[in-house]
């Protein structure tokens, strides 16, 4: 069997393999003695290995020559914009137009004419007719809408116009109205019209430790301070504006700033040195410091 098959491999290989017109070229390229004698021919006219820069154009003894090129000066060509994705002209220059929607009116989302009333406690009667036209003014210029005080209900109605643009404001409106109700000054009030992120927080003594009598009015001596010293600390420490109420205490600020001043009264309320509270306050509005 290998006898026969060696023949099988010889016969194979002795057989001639026909050839196309352009592999005689290929063939002439692939020969070793024509490749032997080019490097032979190239190591001699050079005297070792590699390409030559040659000065001579004329050589054509097979080896590489290296010519200089000139390069032509560089010239930079101001293209015209098609106006593809520049700004509104060039948005109608290009396949699509970019829709532009305008915001919609509450009578265009079908909203209706809105009221928000709020309480006003006895205590506050008098504070509230004293500062009555400063009061509504934002309101009414600002926010664009309607205020009127219902003595029969004993409540202040505020209700949006067909000149009101944003739908949000009958509810900061509302929230302003109550922060007055609550205690606040009105300049301090008006911050929650200008702002977005402020809030009242609302809780009583009675939530942090259950105190009675003499407990619960020295409790408060200690939130309050000698002519409100404490309580002025702690507004100006942590940005706030602090309302005492009796037994209800209500902070106005943004939501990291009335945690820490909610801290600081119910260590208060839970018995802690004034001396101590400022010294936190202290650690407090250094670190408020640097933040900013």
């Amino acid at each position: 069997m290998s006898n026969k098959s060696a023949q099988k491999v010889k016969s194979a290989a002795d057989v001639p393999v026909p050839m196309m017109d352009d592999d005689d070229d290929l063939a002439e390229e692939a020969s070793p003695a024509a490749a032997a004698s080019s490097s032979a021919a190239a190591v001699s006219s050079s005297g070792g290995y590699g390409p030559i820069k040659r000065k001579d154009e004329g050589q054509t003894d097979g080896s590489v020559v290296f010519r200089p090129v000139e390069v032509e000066d560089c010239i930079v060509e101001a293209m015209e914009d098609d106006g593809v994705g520049s700004g509104d002209e060039g948005a109608a220059k290009g396949p699509y137009v970019k829709p532009d929607f305008p915001a919609l009116t509450p009578k265009e989302q079908g909203i209706r004419n809105q009221l928000r009333r709020i309480p006003v406690p006895p205590q506050r009667f008098t504070p509230l007719k004293s500062a009555w036209m400063s009061l509504i003014q934002p309101v009414v210029d600002h926010m664009k809408l309607q205020v009127r005080m219902n003595t029969r209900r004993r409540a202040v109605e505020i209700r949006s116009s067909g000149s009101t643009d944003d739908i949000g404001a009958l509810q900061k409106s509302a929230d302003y109205m109550k922060a007055f109700m609550l205690g606040f000054d009105q300049s301090d009030a008006v911050a929650l019209l200008r702002l977005d992120d402020l809030f009242i927080e609302s809780f009583e003594v009675k939530d942090v430790k259950r105190l009675t009598g003499d407990h619960l009015s020295r409790c408060i001596g200690r939130i309050a301070g000698k002519d409100g010293k404490t309580k002025y600390a702690i507004e100006n420490a942590t940005r706030t504006r602090i309302s005492l109420c009796e037994d209800k205490i209500h902070i106005l600020g943004s939501f990291s700033n009335i945690k820490l001043a909610r801290d600081s009264i119910c260590s208060l309320i839970l018995g802690s040195a004034p001396g101590k509270v400022y010294t936190k306050l202290r650690t407090v509005s250094k670190r408020l410091q640097e933040r900013i």
